[in-house]
């Protein structure tokens, strides 16, 4: 698609208040893709303002009206999957196959989901001699990441619409073509004007405005822990709701009973998908140690078949941060069974899948979110020695558990500090609310539990 010059707001596309622009670079041949503009406090200000204004009539219309208009979202959405995964397969470089199947395919279902909800939703609830009233926090400013550019806008922009707020999003400056496409098909759904707004922009320009801007209600952020902690003390200082969706440092636990090679195979395949860049990954994998070298073969032999079948991380900057961790996991003196540091490529930003042995719970690669194609595989030697290593980080966002009976495995789940666990490969639900415990976050997106963080709460006695 080409790029808009303008910023989506009230209903049209504006000029920007300033000329800076951003460059939007394919990474996978470094090519410039096209231009947007650099949005600034006054561009956001602008988008603050009509969302405002919108903000009385949007949140009135009834519950099953703007459930129809998230339905036509989802319908315009479905009718351009193609061109939504061309899109994303140039600004981040996913291969086309990954971008149809999850970058397109999940926001759509997730759409669909919440046209569903909002005319589901209970709004009004009996208690006792009190009538409670569900009602919308107002204007949200979302801020969005690059990893799973249209999948997290939706997640915010959605339910925020369901519960009938009012939106300023700000997308990722590496990914902000596949966000203005979902402008455009929040214009041909009909939404009213300044329901919807855009401001692509940098981060500590366009997103620092929208987060401290006062007429904004609640800061939706995904992304770094490091950015999200300067985000709440922005929202904390003017009393705003946040919701917050971190990093993570998810455990893999594959107890002696499971099936080894089908565990370590989707294992493997978990932190390779989207080429490492997925807060949620399995990124460290646990097997206890009568299995942990048979595991070792099985990893190293599944990731020297991705070789060149992941696409490259989404910039230079992100590449260096990767293979710095790398290099770092040497210098503590893990043992490299796939890839390395050295870039598989002379074009692109590309990394080498990439295996680490011998990680100990305290090195740095078994501590730290990478954001790559990095496995860190951990030995332990009991279940208590599994569960201490799987809990041992600031981060809390998502896990595995394999055993060869479910109910075992649901009992070390149970016990595990995260938001999500997965089940002998238990499928992603659209639907299941999807957030972290400790540093990975404060609330949480999908399903009813994702439209909640929207609601505000009005009591009325009788």
């Amino acid at each position: 698609m080409k790029a808009h010059d303008g910023m989506y707001i009230d209903g049209g596309w504006r000029p920007a208040a300033g000329a800076d622009t951003i460059e939007v670079v394919n990474p996978v041949d470094e090519q410039i893709l096209g231009r947007v503009p650099a949005g600034t406090a006054e561009d956001v200000d602008a988008a603050v303002r009509a969302a405002r204004a919108a903000l009385p009539g949007w949140a009135a219309t009834a519950p099953a009206d703007r459930a129809a208009r998230l339905g036509a979202l989802r319908d315009v959405l479905s009718a351009r999957a193609e061109e939504i995964a061309e899109t994303v397969t140039a600004e981040l470089g996913s291969p086309l196959k990954f971008s149809q199947a999850v970058h397109a395919a999940v926001p759509i279902a997730v759409a669909g989901s919440y046209a569903e909800l909002a005319a589901a939703y209970a709004f009004e609830e009996k208690v006792g001699n009190s009538t409670v009233h569900h009602e919308p926090v107002g204007v949200v400013g979302a801020i969005t990441p690059w990893n799973y550019p249209l999948h997290q806008i939706v997640a915010k922009v959605a339910p925020a619409l369901a519960a009938g707020c009012t939106v300023v999003l700000k997308p990722a400056e590496d990914t902000p073509l596949v966000a203005q496409l979902f402008a455009e098909a929040v214009h041909e759904a009909g939404l009213p004007a300044g329901v919807f707004n855009l401001v692509t922009g940098l981060g500590p320009v366009a997103g620092q405005a929208l987060a401290e801007h006062p007429d904004v209600d609640l800061v939706s952020f995904t992304g770094s822990t490091a950015v999200g902690r300067k985000i709440a003390a922005v929202a904390g200082a003017a009393i705003k709701k946040v919701a917050l969706e971190l990093g993570g440092k998810s455990a893999n636990v594959i107890l002696p009973s499971a099936d080894l090679a089908k565990a370590v195979n989707v294992g493997v395949a978990n932190v390779m998908s989207n080429s490492g860049q997925t807060c949620s990954a399995w990124t460290r994998m646990l097997v206890h140690t009568s299995q942990y070298e048979e595991a070792l073969g099985l990893a190293a032999a599944a990731a020297a078949k991705y070789g060149d079948r992941i696409g490259p991380v989404v910039n230079a900057k992100q590449r260096e941060r990767v293979r710095s961790y790398i290099e770092k996991g040497l210098a503590e003196g893990a043992r490299l069974i796939a890839g390395g540091p050295e870039a598989p490529r002379e074009r692109g930003y590309f990394v080498s899948p990439t295996v680490f042995a011998d990680v100990t719970p305290d090195m740095t690669i078994a501590q730290e979110e990478i954001f790559g194609p990095v496995l860190s595989v951990l030995a332990y030697t009991d279940e208590e020695d599994a569960l201490r290593i799987a809990n041992g980080t600031v981060y809390g966002l998502a896990g595995a558990v394999w055993a060869g009976d479910e109910a075992e495995a649901v009992a070390f789940a149970r016990r595990m500090e995260t938001g999500q666990v997965d089940i002998n490969g238990g499928r992603f639900n659209p639907r299941a609310p999807f957030g972290g415990y400790k540093q990975s976050g404060v609330g949480r997106e999908l399903g009813v539990h994702g439209l909640a963080e929207y609601l505000q709460t009005k009591s009325l006695q009788f």
